[in-house]
């Protein structure tokens, strides 16, 4: 609280008087602002999004954000040392099903040893993402056998590391220089939009793209 500064005078007389009367003010005005009791000071960020810099607590679980999309929870890690490039193309047209197709290269030095996509597991309630379509081929005898490329598909929480609420789709080791070009067929479960967090990682750690996290939104009509 600020006090206004008293206005000098020549004459000494008008000092003296004035001289109790400013102690006053002073003193009220500090009384004043002694007795205001503290209030809450909320982050201006209170609102806003979970990002990548957002510090996660030991239960943290993906939720949807004030704008409605998924959040996914902060990765435990950032793996910097393998930089990769990567596009993420959805192809499902408003109210059918489709498919996302990922594609990722290694742009460093080293193998990522598993390449892992994360999504929010509450995506399944309008879209299913799966490493596979179902097929009778896939069950009746005499099919074709049950090999895929995908090294595992994991609903958190997991054994290596996997948060609660998530889906951990692997794909097995990009070599160096290599690209994985990953289809993920999208079957529609209910009508309308959906917006989610999509992660990259090495494992349980963040990759980075132009020293940015792979940590992306998609939007789904």
């Amino acid at each position: 609280m600020s006090v206004a500064q008293l206005i000098r005078s020549s004459n000494a007389g008008w000092r003296s008087r004035l001289a109790p009367i400013a102690g006053a003010v002073v003193l009220a005005a500090c009384t004043l602002q002694s007795s205001v009791s503290p209030s809450a000071n909320p982050s201006s960020s209170a609102g806003a999004t979970a990002s990548a810099t957002t510090q996660p607590s030991a239960t943290a679980e993906p939720s949807p954000s004030d704008s409605g999309r998924l959040t996914l929870p902060e990765p435990s890690a950032t793996d910097s040392s393998i930089p990769i490039s990567y596009t993420v193309t959805v192809e499902v047209a408003a109210g059918a099903s489709g498919r996302l197709l990922v594609v990722v290269t290694n742009l460093g030095s080293e193998v990522v040893p598993e390449l892992v996509l994360r999504w929010p597991t509450e995506v399944r309630d309008t879209i299913f993402l799966a490493p596979f379509l179902p097929s009778q081929q896939r069950i009746q005898l005499g099919g074709d056998p049950l090999v895929q490329e995908w090294t595992k598909w994991v609903d958190g929480p997991g054994e290596h590391g996997e948060p609660a609420g998530t889906t951990s789709l692997g794909w097995g080791p990009l070599l160096v220089g290599g690209t994985l070009t990953i289809p993920i067929p999208a079957t529609r479960v209910a009508a309308g939009p959906i917006s989610f967090d999509l992660q990259i990682l090495n494992g349980e750690a963040v990759l980075q793209s132009d020293g940015v996290a792979a940590w992306l939104h998609v939007d789904v009509p």
